[in-house]
């Protein structure tokens, strides 16, 4: 066994392989596999740590080891067989061994996400829709139909963040706490980031690296998630079990992930106002207004920072540029929930993916528009409307949340929710004299240019899929304009109107639960139209994503 922690990922697959037999497969061949791999610009992640003292870089280094374990986790949660296969690709010495073993850790798996989920590895079968939180003989109604029979207190955990489903001896489905199925590896993690407490100087800090280290053997995360919140200290560490779009079946499950970053204490205060105007934003949401939250939880820090490393669930093919945490209703309800915006990730992500894009895309009267401040601030007032809008709600008179209810089809309806409520927010903004008025073609233009960036990130990606509901919906709002020459321009008018519908359909079917609904909704608008896939047909020699290369974790654990 490999384990605690998949020796790191097999020592960092030092040299991706060693000699050995071949797996036997065809196409994909090296050539397509470059090809593929390619599509993510590698980018040299280095930070600057001069401003922190020796112990707090000692501090920081320990947190990148704890962090090399979520990558192992994550490995593990993706698929039951991913650890075998991997081995056994690393047996392989051939070009085309080492190819797919490099494909494989941009993707966490044998299969291309940029390509819906395609295996590029033969004989691997279809990327589990259960991942491996559910047993693989069950099915998703058996599941289903046991949760239902549950009492409430064993329904809450069984359906919960933070335990898998397995089955016993005898058969029976039961569920088993993070803490215990994954107890070699945690125990690992939180020795770590205990070591990091000792050696930090800064109160909040250590707070946070001992409450989570806790929890890791506890399966309670609440105290580490509040203590999270409180977190004011020059390094912001994110790690543990989190997003829960892994689990395809109903989006209960949390994926295990980490972003070790160094706060940008200038950029940080200059976004602070910002979290003043959420309870405004929130009364003014254009649903009806008993769908409103009065009050919303606690407050809204919000942070920039500069990724050292990032690993899990937090590092496969398309990069994360900013998140919104925890995603625990009941911190959120609490304390509220903090934006972290990954200012070195989208600032590569700007010039390697979304300039050239926008060279190609846009009309040529519209592509000096585009420009990073606005897509900076889009994907700050995306992460900042996460939080707004129907979150615990009530269905036939019961209290249940929006997630619980949408289960699947939460994931692309909240990201197309934040991206558009985020576009009808600056908006208001502007128009409220917050934000200068003179960004406002720039946001939509920029925001323009940007749907292609994520729509190329494929249909099977909760971000593509409900950026494929707003690109159609503009669309038949008249909003998008198609030149002769197949370029794309916005009615700015029409996109306006365009945005608060749309902000107003979603937000109404989060707010009773209605899955049917979402349902029908993203059956008929989650499709690429043709003029849309021409246009990102004439994109394929531009990077998908960016490929970062830890360069500064990679010499702070040297060390």
């Amino acid at each position: 066994m490999q384990r605690p922690y998949f020796r790191i990922l097999t020592g960092a697959l030092a040299g991706f392989a060693v000699a050995g037999g071949s797996v036997h497969a065809a196409a994909p061949g090296v050539a397509a596999l470059q090809t593929m791999t390619a599509r993510f610009a590698p980018v040299d992640v280095r930070v600057d740590l001069s401003q922190l003292p020796v112990n707090e870089r000692q501090a920081l280094a320990a947190m990148v080891r704890a962090a090399q374990i979520m990558d192992a986790l994550y490995l593990r949660q993706v698929s039951p067989r991913n650890e075998s296969q991997l081995l056994a690709l690393l047996q392989d010495g051939s070009p085309l061994g080492q190819a797919r073993v490099r494909y494989f850790m941009i993707n966490k798996g044998p299969w291309s996400e940029l390509d819906v989920n395609e295996a590029f590895v033969p004989g691997v079968g279809e990327r589990p829709a259960q991942a491996n939180f559910y047993p693989v003989d069950a099915t998703r109604g058996e599941v289903e139909t046991w949760l239902k029979s549950l009492p409430e207190p064993e329904h809450e955990a069984a359906a919960g963040f933070f335990t898998v489903i397995r089955r016993t001896s005898a058969g029976a489905l039961t569920a088993v706490p993070y803490a215990l199925e994954y107890q070699n590896e945690l125990g690992e993690a939180a020795r770590y980031l205990r070591a990091a407490a000792a050696l930090t100087a800064q109160p909040t800090l250590r707070a946070f690296l001992e409450k989570r280290a806790a929890a890791f053997a506890s399966n309670d995360y609440f105290d580490s998630d509040m203590a999270w919140m409180d977190l004011d200290a020059s390094i912001e560490p994110t790690i543990g079990p989190y997003e829960v779009y892994e689990d395809r079946w109903f989006n209960f499950k949390a994926a295990f992930e980490a972003f070790i970053t160094v706060r940008d204490a200038a950029e940080s205060a200059k976004l602070a106002h910002f979290s003043a105007e959420l309870q405004e934003l929130e009364d003014h949401l254009p649903i009806d207004p008993q769908l409103r939250n009065p009050k919303l939880g606690g407050y809204a820090p919000i942070r920039v920072v500069n990724v050292v490393y990032n690993s899990g669930d937090g590092n496969h093919a398309t990069q994360t540029a900013a998140f919104n945490l925890p995603n625990d209703e009941r911190v959120v309800s609490a304390k509220g929930s903090k934006r972290v915006l990954l200012k070195n990730f989208q600032q590569a992500k700007y010039q390697k993916v979304l300039v050239p894009i926008a060279a190609r895309v846009l009309a040529p009267a519209d592509r000096k528009q585009v420009a990073f401040e606005p897509f900076f601030t889009h994907i700050l007032m995306h992460e900042l409307m996460h939080g707004l809008g129907p979150q615990a709600i009530r269905v036939d008179g019961r209290a249940t949340t929006v997630r619980q209810e949408l289960k699947e089809l939460n994931g692309p309806l909240e990201e197309a929710k934040a991206d558009v409520s985020g576009l009808w927010a600056l908006q208001y903004l502007m128009d409220k004299g917050v934000i200068n008025k003179r960004m406002e073609r720039a946001t939509y233009t920029t925001f323009l240019a940007s749907t292609f960036r994520t729509l190329r990130f494929g249909l099977a990606d909760a971000h593509a899929r409900g950026m494929a509901l707003q690109v159609n919906n503009f669309l038949d709002h008249g909003a998008i304009r198609i030149a002769h020459d197949g370029t794309f321009s916005l009615d700015t008018a029409k996109a306006k109107q365009a945005v608060t519908d749309l902000t107003h359909d979603i937000m109404t079917l989060q707010a009773h639960g209605d899955y049917a609904g979402v349902k029908a909704l993203l059956t008929r608008m989650v499709v690429i139209r043709p003029a849309v896939q021409h246009m990102l047909d004439r994109l394929q020699d531009v990077p998908v994503d960016i490929a970062p290369r830890l360069v500064t974790a990679a010499e702070l654990t040297a060390q």
